[in-house]
């Protein structure tokens, strides 16, 4: 169990910090997209040359950013998402990897199926959102700031001010429904790993097998919650206080479906690439480290057998 968990914390730590470095610039256009509103009529009447962001394309936002705030819009606050994608995806890796061992011990060696594999899955995202969801806060609160004067510490020390450590858990609400994304995401790579490696000696993925398979998981995770992942960057970044099928059904009004899935655009984008580059990473180190501690340990074994 020891080798296992240190092969999964390691291996997705490092694979979730170098894909949330290399794709930062969609996360930031992703973000910026979803925690746009639509101008209401009034603001509209009041001012005539007032443009509706939120009806603008992937291309055409990130052509507006660019010519407004320059390239470094693109990579403010990257170390913030590193670090925040390496704890999370090591501390996720750590709870499911831990209860996966817990339950194969309850029942007789057996790997859990599918529908107990989202259960777990839905455990071990709950065991880290006490650290990582402050760190998603002000991550989101760094790419969605318009004051320039204000550094990434200045806008944590001033979130802490205005609404204490409360305020680093907006949009917690949506996390009854948003634990099933990397549940369903990695139960479905899992599962489909599992079978296509059942017949090999290796019981390994290439890596362009696995990278494929992790856009697909992911598709399909973010597809089936986005709009909770939508809800849950409005209630971050506005202050707006309402249950999530509320807000949800505001959106809803406001704009119709197209408006639940604002943003969806660059999110898969994102979220494809770098779900298919972390769990490439992850499962190619995973093995490699694997294979080093199982070893050097085998090696201790025999020279105190000697």
């Amino acid at each position: 169990m020891p080798e296992t968990i240190a092969s999964e914390v390691i291996s997705a730590s490092l694979g979730g910090a170098i894909s949330a470095s290399v794709l930062y610039p969609l996360e930031v256009l992703k973000t910026k997209m979803q925690a746009e509103n639509k101008a209401s009529s009034d603001q509209e009447k009041a001012d005539e040359d007032n443009e509706d962001r939120s009806k603008l394309s992937m291309v055409e936002y990130s052509s507006y950013l660019y010519k407004n705030h320059g390239l470094e819009v693109f990579l403010s606050g990257v170390e913030t998402s590193a670090f925040q994608s390496a704890a999370e995806k090591a501390l996720y890796f750590f709870a499911y990897t831990g209860l996966k061992s817990i339950y194969r011990e309850l029942n007789g060696g057996a790997a859990p199926k599918t529908f107990s594999s989202l259960v777990l899955g839905c455990l071990a995202e709950w065991c880290h959102l006490p650290i990582t969801l402050p760190l998603d806060c002000w991550t989101t609160a760094i790419q969605t700031n318009t004051n320039p004067n204000q550094g990434p510490l200045q806008l944590l020390l001033t979130m802490l001010s205005d609404k204490g450590l409360k305020g680093m858990y907006k949009g917690i609400e949506a996390y009854s429904v948003l634990c099933l994304k990397p549940a369903l995401q990695y139960t479905v790579f899992e599962q489909v790993k599992a079978t296509i490696v059942s017949s090999r000696p290796s019981k390994m993925l290439n890596a362009a097998e696995a990278f494929v398979l992790g856009m697909i998981a992911r598709a399909i995770s973010t597809v089936l919650i986005f709009p909770y992942l939508r809800a849950k960057v409005v209630l971050q970044t506005s202050g707006k206080k309402m249950p999530v099928p509320d807000l949800l059904r505001d959106m809803y009004k406001q704009g119709g479906i197209g408006n639940l899935f604002q943003g969806i655009g660059p999110e898969l984008t994102r979220g494809v690439l770098s779900s298919a580059l972390m769990l490439m990473i992850k499962d190619q180190i995973g093995h490699f480290v694997e294979s080093t501690v199982v070893g050097s340990s085998q090696t201790n074994q025999y020279s105190r057998r000697r």
